[in-house]
């Protein structure tokens, strides 16, 4: 137990149930690979807007919808090896208040990430998305004061970075971090097929993950003797501190 409470962690914010899978999984399959804990946060089910194909079935429920969003989110996060809890917070819109941010600032206490993954700060096609990202900042920052909860350890300054969004072009989001998933592509893509409610989405992101591959190889120099095939992209928000440009 004392092995598992000294591991480093990384932290996942994810607006939907889904979310983190098409634009975290690599990263947290990854993390798990190299021994970290890594938890996620689903705010929402994505319940409404973001469950088209379950709808369509006829004869649904809200909560049918929710059950099955939670079914798919939890075998997809055994797959990637990570554990998961969900908010239940409703989506489109996602709503947000003080007890919601104090509620995510106790899990960042919890987890005491050593960085965040979320959304990008734009999304025009899914407000969702950017509130999330707010959540996730203001949460984080919550989580850091000394007078927040005295006498529990507060959150060192975990990086914190943006997973890619569906257009990122439409969304100011220009990845400056580009990670290797080539080795842990295939349990992703298992990941990615436990989402039976947006199938439409699985080939769109293993173009996603193929092109940015391509550009992880380019950024390497296209002499060096690694491979890489598939890869995940985040743009960072806060300066690194590093002794050396290397």
């Amino acid at each position: 137990m004392s092995e598992i409470m000294n591991r480093q962690s990384g932290l996942v914010i994810s607006a939907h149930s889904a979310d983190f899978v098409w634009r975290a999984g690599g990263a947290i399959a990854l993390h798990v690979e190299q021994h970290y804990n890594m938890h996620i946060v689903c705010l929402s089910y994505g319940e409404r807007g973001e469950s088209a194909k379950l709808w369509r079935k006829g004869s649904m429920t809200e909560n049918t919808v929710k059950e099955i969003r939670q079914q798919e989110a939890q075998k997809a996060a055994e797959i990637l090896g990570a554990s998961i809890e969900f908010f239940d917070l409703g989506d489109y819109p996602l709503p947000r208040d003080k007890e919601v941010l104090f509620r995510l600032a106790d899990v960042c206490r919890r987890i005491q990430p050593h960085f965040i993954l979320t959304h990008s700060m734009h999304d025009p096609y899914n407000y969702d998305h950017p509130l999330a990202f707010n959540l996730a900042m203001e949460a984080r920052i919550i989580a850091q004061a000394e007078g927040y909860r005295p006498g529990e350890k507060v959150v060192e300054a975990p990086p914190v970075y943006c997973f890619e969004p569906h257009q990122p072009e439409q969304c100011n989001w220009k990845p400056d971090v580009l990670l290797d998933i080539s080795d842990i592509w295939e349990k992703k893509y298992q990941a990615i097929q436990c989402m039976q409610g947006q199938e439409h989405l699985w080939e769109y992101y293993t173009r996603v993950a193929l092109q940015r591959g391509v550009q992880a190889k380019r950024n390497i120099g296209i002499t060096s003797n690694k491979t890489i095939s598939y890869a995940e992209g985040f743009q960072s928000v806060y300066p690194r501190v590093t002794e050396n440009l290397a």
